[in-house]
């Protein structure tokens, strides 16, 4: 078929975007790869030095290419990550695909002068269901941020593989007078302060220069502004201690075990998704997850009785007001750094609580009146990005704008975390999360190319949306006020049983009942998928 030669676009060389490169390829087809930056890696070629891998590395890994044996430690380094992401892209010739410093500023769907909301069939994608127009019908403007020159191109399909924790940085909007332009110090996000780490002055990190000797405040309460702290509280010590300033503490877990049981056994494996109802369960699986529901609460009690051992949360106002399972649910577990109570027990690192700030021009004035303003020359916003707004501006149609946003009370409209039902020829990769980002990206990519060959075809429209409100009403149901992180976790093989079955592949892929019930799912039990 001639239109299977159509240039397929893929924006992003990060970990979603080299994997969509590497099956487009594999398939014969034209993959056309754009990155902003001059190297691959995403997020990870633009993180502060002291991250680590939060998941096991058995768990983050490429389906058809394992860690190398060299690398010993259960949480490789950044930098470990980041070669491990150069081989693969090695190993499999990704790299001629790649347009590097090639900046995507919008993405455009040429329609021939019909309005687009009548190009559309009722029932199928696209108005045929198939993966690409007769011609290419995407067009793309790229700029070359050396030269800051502008071409278009185009594209019979486009891959967004853009992530959602980078590039556009949420700022919390304050009142007039009591924002950054009234502080006297620095202000800066997490992101600009990942993106001076790698810079030394005088061999030493450009980060520590910025915080050393400084009365530092952080903002944040997940996984980067614990990082963030640490490093500043081994660049001061109790001297001048960093403050950490925490709106909803999180249950951060020390290691990958509670109470010597690995938290994989508990959260990661067909057994534990028995406890959960499904998006498409049958009668017999929702009885059983009703009946089961207490041993589900149990398992959350035993965890968080660890955690409460382990870490002096109580002692230090950091018990979360949800349960573990809905940090599960959400997609939110992360590992603390070693020794984080440590640095808090000797005074290098000051909790405080606070449900909103504002700046003053010496500081941070938090909401309770009765405790101390925070004293600060330097304040680090560790409070996450907009990665919806950031895939919704890509797009020049208003209308498609509308499509592919979300409101507060919904998530992200992708079908199988995909498509969009009524955007042809597009998929995102990467948006939607699981329990390693990594290993949700490698699926999805294993079955969109399926996709794009022909394998099999796309539901109707309608079906389409109906399964995504399914799946919205189970992610509502669990994760509660964090629903909107489109987090598929405590249904993960779940949904890789319903990638498997559209691909047309075997979804029980253990060797026995037993390691099929209660073994945890890890990528390696999919190494074979695409051979097969």
């Amino acid at each position: 078929m001639a239109e299977m030669k159509q240039p397929v676009a893929i924006i992003g060389a990060g970990i979603s975007g080299l994997i969509a490169c590497k099956f487009v390829a594999q398939k014969g087809l034209h993959p056309v790869v754009y990155e902003a930056e001059d190297g691959i890696g995403g997020v990870w070629a633009r993180t502060i030095n002291s991250t680590k891998l939060q998941n096991h590395k058995s768990t983050y890994e490429f389906c058809d290419f394992p860690w190398p044996s060299s690398v010993q430690t259960d949480y490789p380094s950044h930098q470990q990550v980041l070669d491990y992401l150069h081989s693969y892209a090695l190993h499999f010739d990704i790299l001629p695909f790649i347009n590097f410093n090639s900046r995507v500023l919008s993405i455009d769907y040429d329609t021939d002068g019909v309005d687009e909301m009548e190009s559309y069939s009722p029932q199928l994608w696209g108005g045929t269901g198939l993966p690409f127009a007769k011609e290419p019908r995407w067009i793309l403007e790229v700029q070359d941020t050396k030269t800051n020159t502008v071409q278009v191109h185009r594209a019979g399909f486009v891959i967004l593989c853009m992530g959602k924790y980078s590039g556009m940085p949420y700022i919390p909007e304050f009142p007039p007078n009591e924002g950054p332009e009234v502080f006297h110090g620095k202000v800066l996000h997490s992101m600009d302060y990942a993106s001076i780490s790698k810079n030394k002055i005088g061999g030493v990190s450009a980060c520590t220069q910025l915080v050393k000797g400084k009365k530092v405040a952080v903002v944040g309460s997940l996984k980067s502004a614990m990082d963030i702290a640490m490093e500043c509280a081994e660049a001061n010590g109790a001297e001048n201690p960093c403050t950490l300033l925490v709106r909803n503490p999180h249950w951060l877990t020390p290691s990958d075990q509670a109470w010597g049981v690995d938290i994989g056994l508990l959260y990661n494996s067909r057994f534990s998704e028995l406890l959960v109802h499904k998006p498409g369960e049958n009668f017999l699986l929702s009885v059983i997850a009703t009946l089961l529901s207490p041993v589900r609460w149990g398992i959350s009690k035993f965890v968080e009785s660890y955690l409460r051992w382990k870490l002096p949360l109580k002692k230090h106002g950091m018990l979360p007001k949800h349960s573990f399972f809905v940090e599960v649910s959400s997609c939110q577990v992360a590992t603390i750094p070693p020794k984080f109570y440590q640095k808090v027990e000797e005074g290098s690192i000051v909790l405080r609580k606070s449900n909103s700030f504002t700046f003053s021009k010496n500081g941070l004035v938090i909401d309770d009146d009765d405790t101390q303003p925070v004293e600060a020359d330097v304040v680090i916003l560790a409070t996450g990005y907009q990665g919806n707004q950031k895939l919704k501006s890509i797009f020049r149609s208003t209308t498609f704008q509308k499509y592919i946003s979300t409101s507060p009370t919904s998530i992200m409209p992708l079908y199988r975390q995909v498509i969009q039902p009524r955007i042809p020829q597009l998929a995102v990769i990467g948006y939607a999360e699981g329990i390693s980002d990594l290993f949700s990206s490698d699926m999805r990519c294993q079955w969109l190319v399926h996709v794009l060959d022909g394998s099999f075809k796309l539901p109707s429209i309608k079906e389409m949306e109906e399964e995504i409100r399914s799946w919205e009403m189970n992610m509502k149901e669990y994760a509660g006020e964090y629903f909107w992180r489109s987090c598929v976790g405590i249904n993960n093989i779940w949904y890789n049983d319903q990638l498997c079955k559209d691909m047309g592949r075997k979804y029980f892929r253990k060797q026995s009942i037993l390691a099929e019930l209660f073994h945890p799912y890890l990528p390696s039990d999919y190494a074979s998928l695409s051979n097969e």
